[in-house]
């Protein structure tokens, strides 16, 4: 007999989080985090890109890192508890801009040429994960980069539909005449992948 599937968690789980605890998962202070946070810039291939998604602001460490990397980042988050402290954290780098908004539900109405999924996809059910997927390709320009980090023990305290590797896997097992697989690195409790998206007219 098949379980239920779990479901996409919601923006009042986050806000939640948030309320008890500013920085839940320790983003500021987390050696761990520093150090996969390190290993995400170095994987980007491109030392710049002129217009950046990031899906999950969290707090906002990592947007920070990122503006460094991008003329212009538009970070979008479910949580506006969250996405208040990255706002403040942010105030001074004018080339970012934040948005409420909860995928795949809604999606910028953009094209950009570096996506980045870091600790988000395993929130998402499968279904939604699917739809999610559809929209970051359709929204990323050819020759585009899409850069994958996910923690991959299963952590049940968190209730989490997917695992990390079921978030990765799935990516990679797109046709590769739309997504072309550049780097992977696998940590001790994350895993990293960066695809390219493939310029249609080129296949």
């Amino acid at each position: 007999m098949d379980l239920p599937q779990k479901q996409t968690l919601t923006p009042d789980y986050f806000d939640a989080l948030y309320s008890l605890d500013p920085d839940p998962w320790k983003f500021e202070t987390s050696e761990y985090e520093a150090q996969k946070y390190a290993a995400t810039l170095a994987a980007l291939s491109k030392d710049h890109y002129q217009s950046a998604l990031e899906i999950g602001t969290s707090i906002g460490v990592l947007t920070e890192m990122l503006a460094g990397r991008c003329t212009s980042l538009l970070s979008i988050d479910v949580s506006e508890i969250a996405q208040q402290q990255a706002i403040t954290r942010c105030q001074s780098l004018l080339n970012i801009r934040f948005q409420l908004m909860c995928v795949p539900k809604a999606y910028p109405n953009e094209q950009f040429d570096l996506t980045v999924l870091s600790e988000v996809g395993y929130y998402w059910c499968r279904e939604d994960l699917e739809k999610a997927q559809q929209l970051m390709l359709q929204h990323l320009e050819p020759g585009g980069h899409l850069l994958l980090v996910h923690w991959t023990p299963y952590d049940d305290d968190y209730h989490n539909p997917l695992s990390g590797d079921e978030v990765h896997e799935s990516f990679l097992a797109l046709p590769s005449s739309q997504l072309k697989h550049l780097k992977g690195d696998r940590a001790d409790k994350y895993r990293l992948d960066l695809f390219e998206r493939v310029d249609d007219e080129s296949t």
